[in-house]
């Protein structure tokens, strides 16, 4: 039972790594840890099936997102700032790479919107990108940084909620700690993820890249960009009005679905985008964002798998059985099964209840502080997220890089950024909860 997490996590990784479509894969990993628990086929199937509505409002509110911002995309707005960065950072690719990541860091604390803007902004810039010669898979690690490290180490929006649910996962464990503590805990790991974005940067992506690989596997030549030239007018002011709103819903409510549906009402009752095009946004939106929300549903339902089976906790307790109370070997083993369990599941947010019932026993026992503790379950919980092909945080910057199908998301998005940031994460993790 305690090898049926790393095998099926394997299952979906050499699958996917093979180029098979990332929801097959999940599909025949969640069959192969049922199998491997005692279940058959059908019953696998079943509780995959079951576990699928965990992730169903974030599905939902991707899809609403993406149908937003094509309602954007459909004014021309995003070329007035599109053309302004063509102007701005051509030729300069190190600058580049930390606007990109730079904005979107935004996106998790100051404007939490997540991976939406990327749809909006990443497709009319591929031009740029390939005029420079940029390569892709650095612009792939800029945008999962700024989807992860800043909620990972500062305690607003959507960090907010990640320290909540360390906070909360550690005090129904019987270890108290503040928000405040739990995101200091965590600025030692996070400043690992620092580390990889300035390596991906300034040495690894620094080197003009000739040619790309498309998602079919050939070659695709680069072309020169060519500007649409646009000026700002009423369609564009009314729909920064939607944009605004839109976030004002979705900050006072909390709900992502309130605040998509508000912008993309408004885009319709104020005329900015005709109501007979409502069906061809919509099912456009779909087409954009479907494929993200059905892999995070399925990935939702894999991780029903591995806990309803108990394939987790026997993972853990056959690690932690023989570790005595050798701090550094225990929290080596604690981050490496948190690695491999979030791959599988894909998500940082939904791996830190589970993390959090099984390490804090153990953590407690060895005699680790409570933010040292924190630490763990928080890396070991945004361990695997980046470089996991069922990860919003690798699925996002996919959705707009490969637009034109010259990105592949596994070799171009999943395999760079788990370089980059899962091996500095893990170090600076280990040394967090071993000083902490």
């Amino acid at each position: 039972m305690e090898w049926v997490v790393v095998v099926s996590v394997l299952v979906m990784t050499i699958l996917s790594l093979l180029r098979v479509n990332v929801i097959i894969a999940i599909i025949a990993a969640a069959i192969t840890a049922g199998l491997m628990s005692g279940l058959n086929i059908i019953e696998s199937i079943e509780m995959l099936v079951s576990g699928m509505g965990g992730q169903a409002s974030t599905a939902l509110s991707y899809v609403l997102l993406g149908a937003f911002a094509v309602a954007i995309s459909y004014t021309g707005i995003t070329m007035i700032l599109v053309n302004y960065l063509i102007r701005v950072l051509t030729g300069k690719k190190t600058i580049t790479l930390l606007v990109i990541a730079g904005v979107a860091s935004l996106s998790q604390n100051l404007v939490p919107v997540h991976i939406a803007f990327i749809p909006i902004l990443i497709p009319p810039l591929l031009k740029l990108f390939d005029d420079m010669r940029m390569d892709r898979r650095g612009v792939a690690t800029a945008l999962t940084f700024g989807l992860k490290a800043p909620y990972v180490m500062i305690p607003a929006g959507f960090g907010l909620l990640f320290h909540e649910a360390i906070v909360k996962g550690m005090k129904q464990s019987g270890a108290d700690i503040t928000i405040t503590e739990s995101a200091l805990s965590m600025l030692i790991p996070g400043s690992g993820m620092i580390v990889g974005l300035l390596i991906a940067v300034f040495i690894t992506y620094r080197k003009d890249r000739e040619s790309i690989s498309g998602a079919g596997g050939g070659e695709v030549n680069f072309s020169a960009p060519k500007l649409e030239q646009v000026k700002f007018n009423k369609s564009h002011f009314l729909t920064l009005i939607a944009i605004v709103a839109a976030l004002a819903v979705q900050l006072i409510t909390g709900n992502l679905i309130a605040g998509a549906l508000t912008g993309l009402v408004l885009m319709f009752m104020l005329l900015v985008v005709p109501f007979n095009n409502g069906d061809k946004v919509v099912s456009d939106g779909i087409s954009m964002m479907g494929t993200i929300a059905f892999v995070m549903l399925v990935a939702s339902g894999f991780g029903k798998v591995l806990t309803e089976t108990g394939a987790v906790d026997a993972l853990v307790e056959v690690s932690s059985g023989f570790l005595g109370n050798n701090k550094p070997l225990i929290a080596f083993i604690l981050l490496l099964v948190g690695l491999v369990v979030t791959i599988g599941i894909g998500s940082s947010f939904g791996t830190i209840p589970i993390l959090a019932a099984l390490y804090v026993p153990i953590c407690i026992a060895a005699g680790f502080s409570p933010m040292a503790t924190a630490a763990l379950i928080g890396t070991a919980g945004a361990l695997g997220d980046a470089g996991s092909p069922a990860s919003d945080s690798t699925l996002g910057p996919t959705s707009g890089l490969n637009a034109d199908g010259k990105h592949h998301h596994i070799w171009d998005t999943c395999v760079p950024t788990f370089m980059h940031y899962n091996i500095p994460l893990f170090i600076f993790g280990w040394i967090g909860a071993i000083i902490l």
